[in-house]
C-alpha cells in the first residue's frame, strides 16, 4: 500500500492518504485492458449507418429498353446497382456494436489502468479545488497545477479529475478548463484513465471510489 501527499490550496501539505494496493497496486493485464477499451469504444458507436438497395431508391419502374433485338445486355431497371443513381449492393445496415463485457473484467481493467498510473507517480489527491461557496476556475486550476507539478499557465497534457458525486462546486469550476476531463467517482472508467496523463482525485472522491471498488471486489470473490 502506497501513500501520497494531499495537496491543499496553498500547496502540498503534511497530510498523507493511502492508496490501497488492491486497486492502485494491482497487476497490469494489457490484453484485458485492450479488450475492455475496445468494447467501450465500440459501445459508443451509434450503428445507424445504412444504404439504399435497388428496392429503396426512387425511380426505375420502367424497363429502360426492350428485352431483345438491341444487341445489349437485358436490363430491368435503371436503379440496378450497375447504373449511376442505382442501389448499393451489400452496403452497411443498422446494427449494434455492443460487446458483452462482464463487470469483473471492467473492474480488473480499471484497477490495472490506475495501477499503471500510480506506479509512475501520476495519481494525486487534493483536499478540495475551491474554498468557499462560489465556483472559481482560476483557483481550481491553481490547485490542479500544483497537484500535477505543472507550473505553466496552460496544462500541456490531458488530466483526469475525479470528483465526489455531489461536488457541484468543483465541477462547475473545471468543466470548461482546456485539457481537463471531469468525472465523478461512479463514472471512472478504463478509457478515460488511459487517455489522461495524470489522474487527480479529491479526498471525498477517493473515499467513494475505494468503498465502491472494495465492495465490487468482495462480491466478485464471493461468487
Amino acid at each position: 500500500m502506497s501513500t501520497v501527499s494531499v495537496v491543499t490550496a496553498t500547496g502540498a501539505g503534511s497530510q498523507e492518504v493511502e492508496l490501497p494496493a488492491g486497486i492502485f497496486g494491482a497487476k497490469v493485464n494489457v490484453p484485458l485492458i485492450h479488450q475492455v477499451v475496445v468494447a467501450q469504444e465500440a459501445a459508443a458507436r451509434q450503428g445507424t449507418h445504412a444504404t439504399k438497395t435497388r428496392g429503396d431508391v426512387r425511380g426505375g419502374g420502367k424497363k429502360p429498353y426492350r428485352q431483345k433485338g438491341t444487341g445489349r445486355a437485358r436490363q430491368g431497371s435503371l436503379r440496378a446497382p450497375q447504373f449511376a443513381g442505382g442501389g448499393v449492393v451489400h452496403g452497411p445496415v443498422p446494427r449494434s456494436y455492443v460487446q458483452r463485457t462482464p463487470k469483473k473484467m471492467k473492474a480488473a481493467a480499471l484497477r490495472g489502468a490506475l495501477s499503471d498510473r500510480a506506479s509512475h507517480g501520476l495519481v494525486s489527491v487534493v483536499s478540495a479545488f475551491v474554498e468557499g461557496d462560489r465556483p472559481s476556475t482560476r483557483d481550481a486550476l491553481g490547485v490542479l497545477r500544483t497537484a500535477i507539478g505543472a507550473p505553466a499557465a496552460r496544462i500541456a497534457r490531458p488530466v483526469l479529475v475525479v470528483l465526489a458525486h455531489d461536488d457541484e462546486l468543483s465541477h462547475r469550476s473545471l468543466r470548461n478548463a482546456p485539457g481537463v476531463r471531469v468525472l465523478t467517482s461512479g463514472q471512472l472508467n478504463t478509457y478515460d484513465v488511459l487517455a489522461s496523463d495524470h489522474v487527480v482525485f479529491t479526498e471525498a472522491a477517493l473515499t467513494e471510489f475505494v468503498a465502491r471498488a472494495g465492495t465490487d471486489t468482495g462480491r466478485g470473490e464471493q461468487q
